[in-house]
């Protein structure tokens, strides 16, 4: 019996490259889940105490400088979309997990402003999907 090297090498890497874009979706699935934990107030903020906007007696309690964004509206929290994504980076095929928000406010947030200091929740983000996300890469593959 002959066996072609060549195609059952082409059908491996093909069937592990398909199993690497399934766990960066999942990757990315995880890391929207931990954004919606970070910047949801679980464990509160401790700036100061504001009047909602619009409202006659509603209140919320802002973030300090270097906490997560307090939740306000939820427009930030409600805008991260998981987006794994790919790229040819010297000849090879990268895969990457990651979240995406258009809301426009983000980066003044997370690096501050001349007069805002910042309020940063990425590093946060990924310091608790780290340990899901590594799992999901250390399963063995095929």
């Amino acid at each position: 019996m002959e066996v072609n090297f060549q195609q059952v090498h082409k059908k491996v890497l093909q069937a592990v490259e398909q199993q690497v874009k399934s766990r960066c979706v999942r990757a990315s699935n995880i890391l929207k889940q931990k954004s919606d934990d970070i910047l949801s107030n679980k464990g509160g903020r401790s700036g100061r105490i504001y009047r909602k906007p619009h409202t006659k007696h509603a209140t919320y309690q802002a973030s300090a400088p270097g906490e997560p964004p307090a939740l306000r509206t939820g427009d930030l929290r409600r805008s991260w979309k998981p987006l794994p994504y790919s790229q040819m980076k010297a000849g090879e095929n990268m895969f990457t997990p990651g979240i995406r928000t258009d809301v426009k406010y983000a980066p003044a947030l997370q690096h501050g402003t001349p007069k805002v200091a910042a309020r940063p929740f990425e590093d946060e983000i990924k310091q608790a999907a780290w340990p899901e996300i590594k799992a999901i890469f250390d399963q063995p593959y095929l």
